[in-house]
């Protein structure tokens, strides 16, 4: 019973936000169920079967991410594709200029 209350008490706060914001979701179930396609996939090209079959494979993880973000597989593939000889390897963008969502 004590373990049953501490959790209640430690969701207080964000039971309180949820009721005051009808906008907010209960869960994340919609944000994990996306991920999940990206996630798996990436697991799933450990088994291309050849470097060039996990190179075509990692364009599903970059259309899936752009899709996450709302943004145009297509436009978002062409920037990283113009980019990625010019860019280093520890570089890391906060954002895509010129992409449209």
């Amino acid at each position: 019973m004590a373990a049953a209350i501490r959790y209640a008490i430690s969701g207080w706060t964000a039971l309180n936000r949820y009721l005051d914001d009808g906008a907010v979701e209960i869960d994340n179930n919609a944000a994990e169920r996306a991920l999940r396609v990206v996630a798996l996939g990436r697991k799933n090209y450990l088994f291309a079967g050849s470097n060039r079959g996990g190179e075509r494979a990692a364009f599903y993880s970059l259309i899936g991410s752009a899709k996450l973000n709302g943004l145009n597989p297509e436009l978002y593939i062409r920037y990283v594709l113009t980019r990625i000889e010019i860019t280093p390897s520890t570089a890391s963008p906060s954002c895509c200029p010129g992409i449209s969502h």
